[in-house]
């Protein structure tokens, strides 16, 4: 069974959407003015995008890495500080062993400091003849652990992009770990945005009876790639309660941990989830 929400009755979340390209110092440049701007709007956690710092041509080699303690990290360390809110980096590419990177969130608290960090664990290695050929194994080395960060404003669980298709990862979060916020900054694809996004975004909010905050790439990043766009932020109930279709701006919404409770005590799903079937898969697996 979850665990109880988090220390604070109810806080205000934004999801920044960009556009994102190879161009560091303009994707951050960018990403520190929407930042700003949502925190000025009364925000009091900001989530940016997967790959807001870099977003490379699809094929090419990844011509820039980043550590947790590097200049993009620092920079918006300074703005968390300045507004003195939780942001999460929706992924960077962190530097990793053999020249490769991880696809790593990085969470950072009111003081600035790391609070958290998830590396993706479902990479996007995918190939559909004439629409989309992504290949992010080839560069990225996959994470290992599920991550719900336990903050003051609640248990937030911790996830990117084609993570999304896996609901198991998602009652880990919510079932083992106690999560009752979920992100999912993404670079969903033009192609399959359309009609995938939105619908698994509701369906791990509502299978979950979580929030759902999920801020996007949109547009074109270069002459190969594109994204869907449509950040979002979803109630425990399915309801899409902040959206924004196109272009760069954010969103935001009160995430009001009582609606949690109340969701998950009126329809009680993750009570009656059976923790033996859950049980009888992992060790269908380990065979």
């Amino acid at each position: 069974m979850a665990r109880k929400a988090g220390r604070r009755g109810s806080f205000v979340a934004a999801a920044v959407q960009m556009t994102s390209t190879a161009d560091v110092e303009r994707n951050v440049s960018r990403a520190v003015g929407l930042v700003d701007g949502a925190a000025r709007a009364g925000a009091d956690l900001v989530a940016l995008p997967e790959n807001f710092a870099y977003l490379r041509e699809e094929g090419a080699s990844v011509a820039f890495r980043e550590t947790l303690g590097g200049p993009v990290v620092r920079e918006l360390a300074a703005a968390a500080r300045r507004h003195r809110i939780h942001l999460l980096l929706g992924s960077i590419p962190e530097a990793a062993r053999g020249g490769r990177v991880h696809n790593t969130s990085v969470l950072l608290g009111p003081a600035g400091d790391v609070l958290a960090t998830y590396r993706k664990l479902h990479l996007f290695d995918i190939r559909m003849r004439g629409r989309v050929v992504l290949d992010e194994g080839r560069f990225v080395s996959a994470g290992r652990r599920a991550v719900v960060a336990d903050t003051a404003l609640g248990r937030l669980g911790l996830s990117i992009c084609y993570d999304l298709r896996f609901p198991e990862l998602y009652r880990r979060l919510t079932l083992d770990l106690g999560a009752d916020v979920l992100f999912v900054p993404a670079a969903f694809t033009a192609f399959t945005g359309p009609h995938h996004w939105l619908p698994l975004l509701r369906a791990r909010a509502i299978e979950n009876q979580c929030w759902v905050v999920a801020p996007a790439q949109v547009g074109r990043h270069n002459e190969k790639r594109r994204s869907h766009g449509e950040s979002a932020i979803i109630d425990p109930w399915g309801r899409v309660v902040a959206r924004r279709l196109r272009g760069e701006g954010w969103i935001s919404a009160r995430i009001d941990h009582e609606a949690t409770r109340s969701t998950r005590s009126g329809l009680p799903c993750l009570e009656h989830a059976r923790k033996d079937l859950r049980a009888s898969l992992r060790r269908a697996r380990t065979r």
